[in-house]
């Protein structure tokens, strides 16, 4: 990874460690956690009112997502969801609602901030059925072909290597599985310059990908019904987007498919005949 990839990421990872601390110190005071500031095309106004009073106010003050994702992923009773960049966790505990007792939700994310908050705030709604995993969504920490549903909330575009973001999306799904990503998207006439102009990388801008770039992405990963349906402008030429698509049932054996030497299996979740598990509980 380069050097200017590897800044952009420690960036991004101070960022939102700052809104986590703001978050978790804001809750000591008496009038409850301090809400991150951010524009109205972003947080937790996004979420309907009668989800944002259900979940621990911590979770729904660190919101920063450009839209919400489990309004959109049509989450079904017994389902195993992912969100990638689970943050404070509003989308997890959210999920978690959805896909019932006989469905699990996972969140990743790389900041040692976000997951303690994330922890925290599933201890405070009771959440038995979450689990957060410390990691990029580069190079998710679970075993391939185990996941029912990926969603994610303005985290996509924030990443230094989208292409690893979409093959790995696709290792982790199971055949017939699907996405459900709220992003920012750009127009297809903006140029990265014209992008970068309207805003930085860490305020979700400067690394969106085009409509048709996304769409390309997506598909050299492997995915097909793909629909990339803008919601909102958040700049000019700038759209928070809903992004669906499927991973075909029938996969040919591949890399991407396969997963890394290292992957782990047996923990939450089946090895498949080429895998064995590193726990044999």
């Amino acid at each position: 990874m380069s050097e200017l990839f590897t800044d952009l990421r420690e960036t991004v990872r101070r960022r939102y460690a700052a809104a986590a601390v703001k978050v978790t110190e804001g809750g000591a005071a008496c009038c409850g956690p301090q809400q991150v500031e951010v524009d109205e095309n972003f947080g937790s106004t996004l979420y309907a009112a009668d989800e944002r009073d259900a979940l621990p106010a911590e979770a729904v003050a660190a919101s920063l997502g450009c839209g919400n994702p489990t309004a959109v992923a049509e989450l079904r009773e017994g389902e195993r969801v992912l969100d990638l960049g689970s943050g404070g966790g509003i989308d997890v505990l959210l999920s978690a609602r959805r896909v019932g007792p006989t469905g699990k939700a996972y969140g990743v994310d790389m900041t040692d901030e976000m997951l303690a908050l994330a922890l925290a705030n599933a201890e405070k709604a009771g959440a038995t059925n979450v689990e957060f995993l410390k990691g990029t969504i580069e190079s998710i920490p679970l075993p391939a072909n185990t996941i029912d549903v990926v969603i994610s909330n303005c985290v996509i575009n924030l990443s230094v290597d989208k292409s690893a973001v979409f093959d790995e999306t696709f290792r982790v799904l199971k055949p017939g599985g699907r996405i459900g990503v709220s992003d920012v998207v750009a127009d297809d006439t903006l140029t990265p310059q014209q992008r970068a102009e309207r805003g930085d990388h860490v305020g979700c801008i400067a690394g969106a990908l085009s409509f048709a770039e996304y769409r390309t992405g997506l598909e050299a990963a492997g995915f097909t019904d793909i629909e990339i349906i803008p919601t909102h402008s958040v700049a000019d030429g700038m759209h928070s987007a809903i992004v669906r698509a499927t991973k075909p049932r029938t996969v040919g054996t591949s890399s991407k498919a396969a997963g890394p030497a290292d992957t782990c299996c047996g923990v939450n979740a089946c090895c498949t005949p080429d895998e064995s598990s590193t726990d044999p509980d």
